[in-house]
């Protein structure tokens, strides 16, 4: 009798711990906006930071929306490498994020051309691309290109991404390669939509390049930025591809490691002074504008299973995809949680009480961050375990 009290006892303990343990805290719910139905769950349980000033920030210029347009990666990017500039003791600028837009729409239907038609074409592209650009381009300031023609407050590429694709769909089909002729076409179209870019410009009463303020005033040190991703599918420690869409040049540059040094790396950055450019996927449940917060709700995945496995199975069935870029600005740490500051170009950053920001909690940036890019200092430890 005793020992079946006894077992009686142990499976009592044993469900009273199991339901403790797994007991599921974020309930699915169902809201409306705009006439559409999404899922999402009861948010005023999540313990979070209530402001701006919770965090210890980095120099950032003022979050500005990239409005209807697919060029988060370079909003994410130049505001990363503005804050960098001041960093470097560089000054503070506020560069042009159009000019490099520009040069990015022009590369990829050179591209599609020189590859017959095999090379992909949207609005979309990676961090690294703005480094390639300015290599090749230079920078200007805001003030000396906007990408707004006369009378326009907004971007909208919607149009200019449509014609320019019907154009290159069109050489395709009738197998017409004229490479210069076909680059100058697509600058005509781009002129129509953004107006031209400068071929000089004005600072502080002397007239230059867009090349010569890169080198001469600027002095970004762009061979110093590096990318990260976090995969499986190739080795730890070697360098290898993103292999998403938006990655169109098959990129090989990314140094791939394991997630924990990648989320450390980012973690230890942030926390030493360093800003972070960082991209991912953003459509999530936990995600959410009028919160500004991104988590990852336990009905997900639990917290203590997001790990290396979880995280490439979500890569691998494309429920993590390369949707947004965005740049970390500051850090805190609160209710045991790493909570990161987002500055956010995207229309949802906009939706809640703090304008152009999210806070991410650890948990979110584990599981469905992709990719990030640093200063090579802030992870020299890291790049040592590396054979170039």
């Amino acid at each position: 009798m005793k020992r079946y009290l006894k077992s009686i006892i142990v499976i009592v303990i044993i469900g009273l711990w199991s339901s403790l343990c797994f007991a599921q805290k974020d309930k699915v719910i169902y809201k409306e906006k705009r006439g559409r139905k999404y899922l999402t769950f009861d948010f005023s349980q999540i313990k979070r930071p209530s402001s701006l000033d919770e965090f210890t920030k980095y120099f950032h210029n003022p979050p500005i929306r990239q409005d209807t347009t697919g060029t988060c990666w370079c909003f994410s990017t130049t505001s990363f490498l503005e804050s960098e500039l001041k960093r470097l003791g560089r000054g503070e600028y506020k560069l042009s994020e159009m000019y490099t837009v520009y040069w990015e729409y022009v590369e990829k239907a050179r591209r599609f051309i020189r590859e017959r038609g095999n090379s992909y074409f949207s609005q979309g592209s990676e961090h690294n691309a703005v480094i390639e650009r300015m290599k090749k381009y230079g920078a200007v300031r805001e003030q000396d290109y906007t990408g707004l023609l006369p009378g326009r407050t907004g971007h909208n590429h919607s149009r200019l991404a449509r014609e320019i694709k019907s154009y290159l769909n069109y050489i395709k089909k009738n197998n017409y390669w004229d490479e210069d002729k076909a680059i100058s076409y697509v600058k005509s179209i781009l002129n129509k939509y953004l107006g031209k870019p400068p071929e000089k410009i004005n600072v502080d009463g002397k007239e230059m390049t867009p090349e010569e303020f890169l080198k001469d005033v600027l002095h970004l040190p762009l061979d110093d930025y590096v990318s990260f991703i976090s995969t499986k599918s190739i080795p730890f420690y070697t360098k290898g591809e993103y292999k998403v869409p938006d990655n169109w040049w098959h990129s090989k540059d990314y140094y791939n490691v394991p997630l924990d040094e990648f989320y450390n790396a980012i973690l230890k950055a942030i926390k030493s002074g360093y800003t972070v450019n960082i991209g991912g996927d953003i459509s999530e449940p936990g995600k959410n504008g009028d919160e500004d917060i991104a988590i990852i709700p336990d009905f997900d995945v639990p917290q203590k299973y997001i790990n290396q496995d979880s995280r490439e199975f979500r890569f691998y069935n494309k429920t993590s995809t390369d949707d947004h870029a965005i740049h970390i600005v500051g850090y805190t740490r609160y209710d045991n949680h790493d909570w990161f500051l987002i500055k956010d170009s995207g229309r949802s950053a906009y939706a809640g009480k703090f304008k152009g920001y999210y806070f991410y909690r650890d948990d979110f940036v584990k599981l469905k961050m992709l990719t990030f890019m640093v200063h090579r200092d802030a992870v020299k430890d890291l790049l040592k375990k590396f054979n170039e």
